[in-house]
């Protein structure tokens, strides 16, 4: 839980896009384009529809005609060129008009708890412009352009969990098919492909009636970018029971595989397989960020002291798995060694995949606070749980650089520079070592055999420290367990655990707090489930196309 080694998590099979994917093609889901009222100037609406076999869901999309001084990817853009809405069921055409209203908005407008989530994307221009192009001369993009950039459009939201009106997590918690976290976003953005691919397409058509179509090849190596920011960083700290569940289920799956007894011909080749996929994706990553290009070349070399590795040792011997992580852990660079976490996992599918099922949280109500907790129990549990915290000297300008706010133009979480800002007194809770600690030395001016109850009542600016901390006390993987607010901390540590965890590949930071990444890329679309793999696509090269 330290923030180097959670900024290096990859993907893997507990990834919410592979779970939605497994999820389709077991199920059997259905998808049909209802409607593509959409103009040469690409401008228009289309409608979208997934039935589970139980229940339909509705991808509701306005295409606008964006002028470029207007395509901003961040949060406080106004304008999008593309925007949508997660119906919850088949709209009527008063919710498309109401939608139509609202949806082009975004935050401006207001959605109902009919919708699921809230979304837009920009185009990637020069891509975009260049794939029509050459779609209208009747000719196939350039693939090079495709393998560098990866998508044709990028999201900068897709807000769901009662966000602007749309329906809360509770509401639909119950659905098994939602039941894993982040369902409804992960199947908006990967119905806002289908989209992509269709709206292109129907442009090209426009400017020639003989222009190509994109062959299903290159089809498949176009994702959906997305751009995120500070928005999404403090997550992992306001959600400790679900990051707990998260992290935990990770770690009994890397557990699970490591002992394993003796691995059969077939996992090895399995493992070999997705080893030489895991080369192809390392090569296609392009990373303008200094910091990234350094670990991704350094991932380079990982990958091939990985490659002799698997060469010269046998993996028929006892326990093999457990012997290369322990060969990882001392040879490799901690994304490296974050990498191979994620191989281990791919041949394991019956050991693994059932833990999808206990990644969710019931967060609906608050944890209790003992307060007949004594004083000197608390002190202890403080020192198990934050004794990291603990060893760190916050009167250090350096160790209490930074605070947490929330902006009031857009309602955004912000990081600010404490001593040079006039910021100090708009602080969030999002620096749970430093509260930690600074509980700690409250309590040492009180005596042992004191109880928590009338402590929190004196000092009611603890009692979000005394929750966390009965959350720490139960959930080992709860706490981040490093300094949110430190000088030298990088945000984009944070954002890439958690959208490793949503499946993105190729992380792409643009500064310390914002990166880009691609989702689906690779990813069979609803007309090849039937004969796809639901999970290799992620390591799948510009010639393969991974098959069921």
């Amino acid at each position: 839980m330290r923030l180097e080694r959670m900024g290096s998590f990859h993907q893997c099979r507990l990834s919410f896009m592979r779970t939605l994917l497994r999820r389709m093609k077991r199920e059997s889901w259905t998808f049909e384009r209802t409607r593509f009222d959409v103009d040469g100037n690409g401008v228009g609406t289309a409608l979208y529809q997934v039935d589970t076999g139980t229940r339909k869901y509705t991808l509701v999309a306005f295409a606008h005609d964006l002028p470029a001084d207007q395509r901003s990817d961040r949060v406080i853009a106004t304008a999008w060129d593309t925007t949508f809405a997660l119906h919850d069921g088949v709209p009527t055409d008063a919710d498309v008009e109401r939608l139509r209203a609202n949806v082009p908005l975004q935050e401006a407008g207001r959605v109902s708890d009919r919708e699921l989530t809230l979304s837009r994307a920009n185009r990637s221009v020069r891509l975009w412009t260049s794939v029509i192009e050459a779609l209208a001369a009747g000719r196939q993009p350039e693939a090079n352009a495709i393998e560098e950039v990866g998508y044709l459009m990028r999201t900068t939201a897709v807000y769901g969990s009662g966000k602007f009106g749309a329906a809360d997590r509770d509401a639909i918690a119950d659905r098994s098919e939602l039941l894993a976290p982040f369902q409804a976003e992960m199947l908006t953005v990967y119905l806002i492909r289908w989209f992509v691919l269709d709206l292109v397409e129907h442009m090209a058509q426009a400017v020639s009636p003989n222009a190509a179509t994109i062959s299903g090849h290159l089809r498949r190596r176009l994702g959906i970018g997305n751009s995120t920011g500070l928005g999404m960083a403090p997550f992992l700290i306001n959600h400790p029971r679900l990051i707990n569940n998260w992290i935990q289920a990770r770690e009994t799956a890397l557990g699970r595989v490591r002992s394993v007894e003796s691995a059969t011909q077939s996992e090895i080749s399995t493992f070999k397989r997705f080893v030489r996929g895991a080369r192809t994706t390392v090569d296609s990553w392009h990373s303008q960020h200094p910091v990234q290009q350094i670990k991704v070349a350094k991932l380079s070399e990982d990958l091939d002291l990985l490659d002799q590795y698997i060469e010269t040792t046998s993996l028929q011997g006892n326990r093999p798995w457990d012997e290369l992580f322990r060969w990882a852990s001392e040879s490799l660079s901690v994304e490296g060694q974050e990498l191979v976490v994620s191989l281990l996992m791919e041949p394991y599918g019956e050991l693994v995949d059932p833990l999808v099922e206990v990644m969710h949280a019931d967060e609906s109500s608050p944890t209790r606070i003992d307060g007949a907790a004594t004083l000197s129990a608390v002190r202890e549990a403080l020192e198990a749980n934050y004794g990291w915290a603990l060893q760190i000297d916050w009167s250090s300008p350096e160790a209490d650089a930074r605070a947490w706010y929330v902006s009031e133009e857009k309602l955004e979480p912000r990081l600010g520079e404490r001593h040079q800002e006039d910021i100090g007194r708009f602080e969030q809770p999002l620096q749970p070592g430093r509260d930690a600690a600074a509980m700690y030395d409250q309590i040492g001016d009180w005596f042992g055999d004191r109880t928590l109850g009338p402590f929190l009542k004196a000092h009611p600016e603890h009692r979000h420290t005394a929750r966390r901390l009965s959350i720490a006390s139960r959930a080992p993987y709860a706490e981040i367990r490093d300094n949110t607010i430190d000088a030298k901390m990088m945000p984009i540590d944070l954002l890439r655990a958690k959208l490793s965890f949503f499946g993105a590949t190729h992380f792409d930071p643009r500064s310390d707090r914002w990166v880009r990444i691609c989702m689906f890329r690779g990813a069979p679309f609803p007309e090849d489930l039937a004969t796809s793999d639901p999970d290799a696509w992620t390591y799948s090269g510009p010639d393969e196309i991974p098959a069921a």
